[in-house]
């Protein structure tokens, strides 16, 4: 694991130096931190080496998932450090509006390159929800831009049980109803949502892959001449559905077949990577085994490992035409776009992905992955279906087996798995996940282990998450 090699025994309880060095918060004892669960303070992190985090108690957590799928490197690794340090002493700002970077024109020259010259121009941001937001505004300018404009394109379908970010365009694009509830009467009404590929669910008995593939594909074809054919301006989708459903890879032809209608009608494809691109499912760009090529790609997570926030916007040729040939500008900028320290950390860790060898490691370690959370859980009672692909796979837990029942969203299953997986006895991390189902109903975790794992590591990650999921749902 880069320079830190774990120790893959249970791990130490002796607290560790780093924690007399951090504050419980104020002095009254009261956080100035407004956690996500205003009521809870979460477990204090002051160390991480590794696939490792290590608390102020020395509790040393295993993370099988990354954070959120981030820190595709593990924690510390020097390299990236060092890539830092040397920005920083060069230049740790400049506005974009005025001037580039060196650092902003490496990354973005070798994220052109990676497609293959396929996305010709990268747009640097700071975070998913910024690069889907972008997204939205892009595909709007480009039919304004067209030689004859097409102004009336101004609605965008997505689907169902997705999530595309916390702004309000960005979440009017996603479908994840808990987040959306609170918002929903100033969310955007331009956007409709068709059915996710979920053939544990939704795939009828008698149907064929093609057939189901089919079904949606005209399921798509409908929605169009519902809102108006000529007024679609994009088809949003994650490639490979992230945590909201729980990853799910596309079915082979799935999304070659969205595309064909987006043509057929002269709409956009929009492909959010945020989470499974940049390496997570075996190739840099998740769409690269999908026999189809995006109009429009946003990318974020593994782009910089966690070392600095940043994400991007990949750009087809023929939308950076458009706009060359018409304004000449793209009518969105913020201020820390292209950051050249950002910039700069993930350039380095997408060198260490291709010096490392890292991608194919990706792959076979993700079979293996797959393979022993089948044979661990796969005959579980309560672990209805197990899928994934590359180091990004997910475990639905249901009531009953046989009929796919989920439990009840009041017993909080995914949440007591996750938060049983932090207790000492365990000390692995998972990403909890619920409304699979429809939005409401449903529970899964997701585990998505760093890119430079190992079998060992990977034996160690299933023998907790299975010890985890059983004395979670034995409660």
């Amino acid at each position: 694991m880069g320079d830190f090699q774990p120790d893959l025994t249970e791990p130490s309880t002796a607290p560790v130096a780093a924690s007399k060095q951090v504050s419980d918060g104020l002095a009254d004892g009261q956080s100035g931190v407004l956690y996500r669960q205003l009521r809870q303070k979460p477990l204090n992190i002051v160390g991480a080496r590794g696939s490792y985090l290590v608390t102020d108690t020395g509790l040393e957590i295993l993370d099988a998932t990354c954070g959120a799928a981030v820190s595709c490197l593990g924690h510390n690794d020097a390299r990236v450090h060092e890539a830092i340090q040397e920005q920083l002493q060069k230049v740790s700002y400049c506005y974009s509006l005025y001037f580039t970077n060196s650092a902003m024109e490496n990354l973005c020259k070798f994220l052109v390159d990676s497609t293959g010259g396929k996305m010709s121009r990268a747009f640097i941001v700071a975070s998913g929800t910024e690069a889907v937001e972008a997204s939205l505004k892009m595909a709007v300018q480009y039919f304004m831009e067209l030689p004859t404009p097409q102004p009336q394109r101004a609605n965008f379908i997505a689907r169902k049980q997705s999530y595309h970010g916390n702004t309000l365009g960005s979440l009017s694009v996603g479908h994840h109803i808990g987040r959306r509830a609170l918002y929903e009467k100033v969310l955007a009404k331009n956007v409709s949502h068709v059915s996710q590929c979920y053939p544990y669910r939704d795939m009828k008995p008698d149907e064929t892959v093609e057939s189901y593939v089919g079904r949606l594909a005209q399921e798509l074809e409908d929605e169009f001449q519902r809102v108006g054919p000529d007024t679609v301006c994009a088809f949003v989708a994650e490639t490979m559905a992230g945590a909201t459903l729980g990853c799910m890879p596309a079915l082979p032809g799935y999304l070659k077949a969205m595309k064909e209608v987006c043509q057929r009608h002269g709409a956009l494809l929009i492909l959010d990577e945020v989470m499974s691109g940049m390496g997570r499912t075996g190739t840099l760009h998740a769409w690269e085994q999908e026999d189809v090529v995006p109009d429009l790609q946003t990318i974020a997570k593994g782009l910089g490992g966690g070392y600095a926030p940043i994400a991007g916007l990949l750009i087809n040729q023929h939308v950076v035409d458009t706009l060359t040939k018409g304004t000449g500008v793209f009518s969105h900028s913020q201020t820390y776009q292209g950051h050249p320290v950002s910039c700069a950390a993930a350039y380095r860790v997408q060198r260490i992905i291709q010096e490392d060898s890292l991608l194919p490691n990706v792959r076979e370690m993700g079979a293996y992955l797959g393979q022993l959370l089948q044979e661990k859980l796969g005959d579980h009672p309560h672990v209805g279906d197990i899928r994934g692909r590359g180091l990004f796979w997910a475990i639905e837990f249901v009531k009953n087996k046989e009929t796919k029942e989920p439990y009840p969203p009041s017993q909080g299953v995914s949440w007591t798995v996750h938060t049983t997986g932090l207790k000492p006895e365990h000390a692995v991390s998972l990403i909890p996940g619920s409304g699979c189902v429809d939005g409401i109903n449903g529970d899964h975790v997701c585990v998505a282990p760093a890119y430079n794992t190992t079998r060992a590591e990977i034996e160690l990650i299933v023998d907790r998450v299975s010890r985890v999921v059983y004395d979670a749902l034995a409660q």
